[in-house]
């Protein structure tokens, strides 16, 4: 397995790996929006797991000068449980670090227990918020 940073010809795997992650996600968090948006802005911080020519995984991460985000960390369900969850978001923090970052924040839907439980195993902890949202 290969980390790398996305090229162009990877769109056609992460949009098929996010469809099979994240099957009800908003229009707005589809690759079709989601990739575009993030190549013009810090496309250095979108992060994808290779093998066999084939993607099998995601990371998008951002940065502000403040906090650093992770977003769409995927992995295809057949190669769960394998370690490329946890070497994305390891590959990710060292990106946001290398720009000063200090500390990161993520968001995940309250109904997946298992997800909160891979981040607590990486360190992560819940924090005591409110997630709030605004589309513009």
């Amino acid at each position: 397995m290969e980390i790398r940073i996305y090229e162009a010809s990877d769109f056609a795997g992460v949009k098929s790996l996010w469809e099979e992650a994240f099957p009800k996600d908003p229009p707005w968090n589809r690759a079709d929006m989601a990739i575009p948006e993030k190549r013009a802005f810090q496309p250095d911080l979108l992060f994808v797991a290779v093998e066999d020519d084939l993607v099998i995984g995601s990371v998008m991460a951002g940065y502000d000068g403040h906090r650093g985000w992770l977003y769409s960390v995927a992995v295809r369900t057949n190669t769960r449980r394998g370690g490329v969850g946890t070497a994305l978001v390891r590959r990710a923090e060292e990106a946001l670090k290398a720009l000063g970052c200090g500390k990161i924040n993520l968001q995940v839907r309250t109904a997946n227990a298992a997800i909160v439980r891979f981040y607590e195993s990486l360190g992560y902890m819940i924090e005591d918020r409110v997630s709030l949202g605004r589309r513009l």
